[in-house]
């Protein structure tokens, strides 16, 4: 892997896991419909205006449905699941449900045949998953019905997100980046704005709702995103969607540090064993067979 794609992962996980205080924010004012609707919309148009300030020539040849499937799961489903259950569960177990991503992104991968399912990933993967368990232990609000709603949107938000990643390595593979990011944004706006009338803007936000809005947009969404894309094609689905294991290091870390949640020292290690498991998936350290002795 480049030095450019480890960069990249690294502001990733750095960026989305710090988008979860802004997350919380902008769902208690503009709700968890408007939260997304909102979000991708402009997110995709704020993509679509730089494109065509800077000269960039956009081809959508690939036509709707695509961009549309995309939309809809990657942006679409895995934002509505994250904005329902974050406020409803907490932080810490919206972020082992967003560790499980890559499970569900080896399985599918594996099903498609994108990717060769090696050793050293299905142990990257196995170690990441015990690290979040380590991370984060148990649930810091009572088991309540609304907690198991909670759950299951993520459950839901997860397998979106890993769907459409490969969804999107399996049919836009000669689409750019920027058409990707640009098609699934404004189609994830589209899908999700007629939800708006069964679920309403909660109030009048305030001014400074509005900044935290276009922040999550411009920077945790449109730039993020088109990075991610960019390291789907670079480096693959799985292997790219790994970043979430990351992103819940930071996640815990932004709990413990501004929302004053404990963190102890079996969580500490837990980050350590994801981080190993992360260096896994990515084949920082791939597993290398013995060598065998000449034969006399």
């Amino acid at each position: 892997m480049r030095a450019r794609d480890i960069a990249t992962y690294i502001f990733l996980a750095l960026s989305w896991g710090l988008s979860f205080l802004l997350l919380l924010r902008v769902v208690e004012a503009f709700g968890w419909i408007g939260a997304v609707t909102f979000r991708a919309l402009i997110a995709g148009t704020l993509l679509f205006v730089v494109a065509r300030a800077s000269g960039r020539k956009l081809a959508f040849d690939t036509g709707v449905l695509p961009l549309a499937v995309v939309g809809a799961t990657t942006v679409g489903g895995q934002l509505i699941g994250l904005s329902y259950a974050t406020p409803r569960i907490g932080t810490a177990m919206a972020a082992i449900f967003v560790a499980t991503i890559p499970l569900f992104s080896m399985i599918i991968a594996q099903v498609w045949g994108l990717e060769r399912i090696t050793p050293a990933r299905i142990i990257g993967l196995v170690l990441g998953t015990i690290g979040i368990v380590m991370l984060v232990g148990f649930p810091a609000v009572p088991v309540t019905g609304t907690f198991v709603l909670g759950c299951v949107a993520m459950i839901l938000s997860t397998f979106s997100a890993a769907f459409g990643s490969n969804y999107a390595s399996r049919h836009l593979k000669g689409t750019g980046p920027w058409e990707v990011t640009i098609g699934a944004f404004l189609a994830g706006g589209v899908l999700s704005f007629p939800l708006l009338f069964f679920v309403p803007v909660p109030g009048i936000p305030d001014p400074m709702d509005y900044v935290y809005l276009v922040s999550l947009a411009a920077v945790m969404s449109s730039l993020t995103y088109l990075l991610y894309f960019k390291l789907v094609k670079s480096i693959g689905a799985t292997p790219a969607i790994s970043v979430e294991f990351a992103v819940t290091v930071v996640a815990v870390l932004v709990g413990a540090l501004v929302l004053d949640e404990a963190l102890t020292a079996m969580q500490l290690v837990g980050g350590a064993v994801i981080i190993a498991g992360c260096a896994l998936v990515l084949g920082l350290f791939p597993l290398r067979s013995a060598r065998r002795l000449p034969t006399p």
